[in-house]
């Protein structure tokens, strides 16, 4: 793997914690970088691809509605408030 030069200006107490924090767990400063970056990389992913589900399911939704098959909230109310009864009754 090819190898790349990552450089960032920070402020030195930032720099100075981190180093310290990295040395107290006997790890490379450099090898706790890769990690959060991945991370960061990993917890962006799953934000966007969760966002393009959600998308896609509004999407279906709307077109849902366009033709006529869905439901008004108060008739989706409705339908579980009685559902909610007849759980209650049975208990």
């Amino acid at each position: 793997m090819k190898e790349a030069v990552f450089t960032m200006k920070l402020e030195a107490e930032l720099r100075e914690e981190f180093m310290a924090e990295a040395e107290a767990v006997h790890r490379p400063a450099s090898q706790v970088l890769r990690e959060l970056m991945r991370e960061f990389v990993q917890r962006q992913r799953a934000a966007r691809e969760y966002d393009e589900f959600l998308s896609s399911k509004v999407d279906v939704a709307r077109t849902s509605l366009r033709a006529g098959s869905g439901r008004s909230n108060a008739e989706v109310e409705a339908k579980f408030a009685k559902r909610r009864a007849g759980v209650a009754s049975k208990a």
